[in-house]
């Protein structure tokens, strides 16, 4: 439950402290004063979006903070799951806001996000506000109110991870059989592209090796006649050739070298080119006899790279292994066409045990809505009786859905009529204002029941209601809050505060520079002195201080 509620710098208010007991409290004031601007400020503390509006007028940033009371509700395992200290009962969530646009959250001093400000949000605090009638309208809403009535939280979570299995089952057997007419239509064209690539055989390599041989036979004659020169201008028969020259340099050399060390020392260098001259010389003479012009081998590598160059050109590509990879896709790609109706099949199979499944859960999660929905008609008839509807009908009506979904198989509808000779029909379309309102109180009352909710706000639950009816709704309220429990009703009805154990009223006051809002717990002759003016307007009258004191009773 909340203990305490500081918020500085937010819409109206420059800094408001407030502390809160258990049971049933009250908040009033005048309409205006601001009590929409405090549930704003804890609606930020669960995880509701920030609006930078919200920071007071003139101010760099806003804070709201809130010290809870967890110590009753078994909450530790958001705390391990989340990394968060906590030591078994206190937990300070903050908000924070900047002009900047910045939003911080923290959760016993170490930050969070809103995705886990919400999480815990959602177990602290239900805040019913007047547009949340609406809710019955949803049918959703129906059903989730009979599934907590009924338990069914863990088997509905079962249901839900099973359902969508079967559901992503279904998925992947559509797109298989989209996919499987799909590659029908292409598998001829895809088969032809395979088997022209097939056809071709090529290898790794292959084209570079043609290129070079290509280039070699085009110019086999020039190549031939240019080798030939070099090896003659080396070994010319005479005199005059560069390798007879060598050698007569080696032999002149020598020939001073007992009385020359460095011509010794050159004779040896030139030597050891002479050598390497005549083995460049035969190599050349032997590569001039191997080249030879074939214009049939020519021809041959032609027309070999022009089949490699079509395949590029078709399939965009420029070399010999990317059409090797395409080819390896494609076959990959026919294989699996070949095995798609047998994927299909087993994806159908698949399909047959999870629905198998997925409906014998929906068929234990019914048979406990019905085991509930007797339970439910029972309590909301005593309640509503109780709350100035004598002659309701109350009725949970249960029919089968076309097929399953999210849900399961249930489509709940609750049936209602208030007064006598009037047949039910579904509460959205014949319930007023004000018996919607008393519905609504009356199923909060029996979730209560079964929720472990540490606090619940009322904002204005008593919309269309007023005199003993609004008494016996407050008595529910009041009832609601024993065991520990904090509720909390935000009201314009003096039958409603009067029953409060405690009694907060916000104010707004107004100076030469701004109007501030603040929010201050009464004691005894302040609350007759605020029921009284409930009771009577801004006159305070003697015998709406008397009928205060009997509201009160004092």
């Amino acid at each position: 439950m909340i203990k305490a509620l500081h918020i500085e710098h937010y819409a109206l208010i420059d800094e408001l402290d407030i502390e809160f007991n258990h049971g049933f409290s009250v908040i009033t004031g005048e309409t205006g004063a601001g009590k929409s601007i405090i549930l704003g400020a804890i609606g930020l503390l669960l995880g509701e979006r920030a609006d930078l509006k919200a920071i007071k007028a003139g101010e760099k940033r806003c804070v709201i903070e809130a010290e809870f009371d967890l110590s009753a509700y078994g909450m530790e395992g958001f705390f391990d799951e989340n990394d968060l200290d906590f030591n078994g009962s206190e937990c300070i969530i903050r908000r924070e806001l900047t002009s900047s646009g910045k939003s911080r959250a923290f959760i016993n001093d170490t930050p969070v996000n809103l995705s886990q400000l919400k999480e815990i949000g959602d177990t602290l605090i239900d805040i019913h506000s007047q547009h949340k009638n609406l809710l019955l309208n949803e049918e959703n809403f129906q059903l989730s109110v009979l599934d907590i009535l009924a338990g069914n939280a863990d088997q509905l979570n079962s249901y839900r991870e099973h359902f969508e299995y079967y559901r992503g089952l279904v998925k992947a057997l559509n797109q298989a059989i989209a996919n499987s007419k799909q590659n029908h239509d292409e598998e001829d064209y895809l088969r032809f592209q395979l088997d022209q690539l097939a056809d071709a055989q090529l290898k790794e390599g292959e084209q570079e090796q043609l290129e070079e041989e290509q280039e070699l036979l085009s110019h086999a004659e020039e190549i031939k006649g240019s080798l030939y020169d070099a090896c003659n201008m080396l070994t010319s028969d005479g005199e005059d050739d560069t390798i007879s020259r060598l050698k007569r340099s080696v032999s002149t050399l020598n020939s001073i070298g007992s009385v020359s060390h460095e011509a010794e020392e050159l004779a040896s260098r030139i030597d050891a080119c002479y050598i390497e001259l005549k083995d460049i010389a035969s190599t050349i003479e032997s590569l001039a006899d191997a080249t030879e012009y074939d214009p049939q081998r020519l021809q041959q590598i032609d027309e070999r790279l022009n089949t490699i160059y079509s395949l590029q050109k078709k399939h965009h590509v420029t070399t010999v292994e990317e059409l090797l990879s395409l080819q390896a896709s494609l076959e990959e790609k026919l294989g699996l066409m070949d095995c798609s109706e047998e994927h299909i099949e087993q994806l159908k199979a698949k399909i047959d045990e999870a629905y198998k499944v997925v409906a014998d859960i929906a068929t234990q999660l019914s048979q406990k809505r019905r085991e509930a929905k007797a339970m439910v008609e029972t309590k909301m008839k005593e309640t509503l009786i109780q709350l100035g509807m004598p002659n309701v009908m109350f009725e949970v009506e249960m029919t089968d859905k076309a097929e399953l979904d999210a849900t399961g198989n249930d489509k709940v509808t609750f049936q209602f009529s208030a007064n006598k000779n009037v047949p039910m029909q579904p509460i959205s379309e014949i319930a007023s204002g004000g018996e919607i309102a008393r519905v609504m109180l009356s199923l909060k009352a029996l979730i209560a029941g079964a929720v472990k909710l540490p606090t619940i706000i009322f904002d204005e639950i008593d919309t269309g209601v007023s005199g003993s009816i609004a008494e016996k709704m407050a008595l529910i309220m009041q009832e609601m809050g024993n065991g520990g429990r904090q509720v909390i009703s935000i009201t314009h009805l003096p039958q409603i505060a009067a029953l409060g154990t405690t009694h907060y009223k916000v104010y707004k006051e107004e100076s030469l520079f701004a109007t501030t809002t603040h929010i201050t717990r009464l004691n005894q002759s302040q609350r007759i002195e605020e029921i009284a003016h409930m009771l009577s307007g801004s006159a305070l009258t003697e015998a709406a201080i008397s009928n205060a004191k009997e509201l009160l009773k004092i």
